[in-house]
């Protein structure tokens, strides 16, 4: 349960310090945007995004296990998100993101961590295809700029709504979300470690400021951003609503384990390092209890932003930290400048998101793998999609393991039968 920041602070240098200043800064560049087009896509108001990126990555850092992890909101969330927002309101999704705080600091110190393993790979990576396109077709409203009063959750409905608003398509607002699109990609390509996505966002914004007032902005759609945030008044809790948001919690506490150990998983190949599964889902869960308190969003371990912090030359949890205080920074100086920000390009963010968590390298495996891995990931992806994800998680993890035990090798049985 021991930090990784105890460990990495015994024998810390000032050039140690430079190269994490260097490294949270860069990465707080790219969490800025990313935080605020999350909170937007999940149906919250964008300052919740910022609020949940410094609270959560500032305790996750703080305490987990993992030298380099970059905590934060997710997409992985934003589907379940939307779904409590939709159900419960907002003050529902707090206690839920409490909850399952909570339920992560249990199984932390239960040591649970390593019961991750035994989710079916196929399973992952299905519900996470599944968001990847429901986060893609979600954003394309605003991509297109297509004048529609709200969208439906369900997603074939979401569809027909997206088909019949179809000719209200603004060509100045496609033109500016793939202009920024455009630059993520090619910035990404061409400097790897710059933080290419601030600079994509501004870019797309400048071109909308210069457009006029036709091309909708955050301030146009939320308001002023607040410079602070106050500590909201604590929701309503009673043994029934605690019993309705359950199932909700639990997912929330699945979708941070497993992603805080992918994540935390995938910066030790980078950096060679070993971290603490037990300090790490711990951690996530004292983040999520934070982040609620605060009147933020679930929390976890950032693959793309961690991998970024790591191609910075962040290798200390200094640089996790030093990340959520330069958010914190930014909101107090700059909040008004965000409501700026062009929605086209918020929703570029998100396609690139959308298209990097679809991870496209690997598509070539799923086909070729074993059928039962293939129809699992199917299963999983068209659940996630068309139902719900805590259906697809629970029939994909429960198909899942009858699989893998259909696999073993079944001992004779040592039963004889009795002599009458």
């Amino acid at each position: 349960m021991k930090p990784k920041i105890l460990t990495t602070l015994q024998d810390y240098s000032l050039a140690e310090l430079l190269r994490d200043s260097v490294a949270g800064l860069t990465v707080a560049m790219v969490a800025i945007p990313l935080s605020l087009a999350i909170a937007i896509a999940s149906g919250a108001p964008p300052e919740k995004g910022l609020v949940t990126a410094i609270v959560g990555g500032f305790l996750i850092s703080l305490l987990g296990g993992s030298r380099v992890q970059i905590g934060g909101p997710t997409g992985a969330f934003i589907v379940i998100v939307f779904s409590v927002i939709a159900e419960h309101g907002y003050d529902g999704l707090v206690l839920a993101t409490f909850m399952a705080g909570v339920i992560l600091v249990i199984a932390g110190y239960l040591r649970l961590g390593k019961l991750i393993a035994l989710v079916p790979e196929a399973v992952v990576n299905g519900f996470t295809l599944g968001i990847a396109l429901v986060i893609a077709f979600s954003q394309l409203r605003d991509l297109m700029g297509l004048d529609m009063a709200s969208q439906p959750a369900e997603f074939i409905a979401r569809i027909e709504a997206l088909w019949s608003a179809r000719e209200t398509l603004s060509g100045l607002s496609l033109a500016i979300g793939g202009t920024t699109l455009a630059l993520i990609f090619g910035l990404r390509r061409l400097w790897p470690a710059f933080p290419g996505l601030i600079v994509a966002v501004i870019a797309g914004s400048l071109l909308a400021m210069w457009a006029g007032p036709s091309v909708e902005t955050i301030g146009s759609r939320f308001g002023d951003i607040p410079s602070v945030f106050a500590l909201p008044g604590w929701p309503a809790v009673t043994p029934e609503r605690i019993v309705e948001l359950l199932p909700s919690a639990f997912i929330i506490a699945f979708l941070a384990g497993v992603e805080s150990l992918l994540s935390a998983m995938v910066a030790d190949r980078m950096i060679g390092g070993k971290h603490r599964p037990t300090a790490e889902i711990a951690a996530q869960g004292f983040a999520n209890i934070g982040s609620a308190i605060a009147g933020g969003m679930p929390a976890t371990g950032a693959i793309a932003r961690t991998a970024t912090n790591v191609r910075a030359g962040g290798r200390t949890p200094v640089a996790g930290v030093i990340h959520a205080l330069v958010i914190l920074i930014v909101m107090a100086l700059a909040a008004p400048l965000v409501a700026y920000l062009a929605m086209p390009a918020m929703a570029a963010v998100l396609l690139a998101t959308a298209w990097n968590m679809s991870e496209p390298h690997k598509w070539r495996g799923y086909v070729t793998g074993p059928r039962s891995d293939t129809v699992l990931l199917v299963l999983t992806l068209v659940l996630t999609v068309l139902v719900d994800l805590t259906v697809a998680i629970g029939v994909g993890v429960s198909l899942g393991l009858a699989i893998r035990l259909s696999r073993r090798g079944v001992p004779p049985s040592s039963w004889r039968t009795p002599r009458r």
